[in-house]
């Protein structure tokens, strides 16, 4: 059975090597289902590995934005990583800067505090 981090390489790719080799038949859906339940260990190595500089990878924003989410709702109390959902949520466009900022500001609040 594939790592959260194989799984997506084998779905998307990976920018910096080559697929896993597999014999499997991985569907979309059951990578989210696993990424849903993930902890956030596994989420975190799995945007490090395949995103290492928050703007690459072959990631579907889609995919990259909820295992943010995700990561967030298991670590809520962690600036660095509120601040890196927001930068990511920043590189996609401006229809979650709304989002990034609350991130950032309640990161900033988390550090006062």
């Amino acid at each position: 059975m594939h790592t959260l981090t194989e799984y997506a390489r084998c779905l998307y790719g990976d920018e910096y090597g080559p697929p896993p080799e597999c014999d499997s038949d991985h569907q979309e859906f059951f990578f989210v289902e696993r990424l849903t339940f993930a902890d956030a260990d596994a989420i975190l190595a799995m945007l490090r590995e395949l995103c290492p500089n928050l703007a690459d990878g072959y990631l579907p924003v889609w995919i990259r934005n909820l295992a943010y989410r995700l990561l967030l709702l298991q670590r809520p109390d962690e600036p660095e990583l509120m601040r890196e959902a927001a930068a990511s949520l920043r590189l996609h466009g401006p229809d979650w800067d709304d989002i990034a900022a609350g991130l950032v500001e309640r990161a900033g609040a988390l550090d006062a505090g």
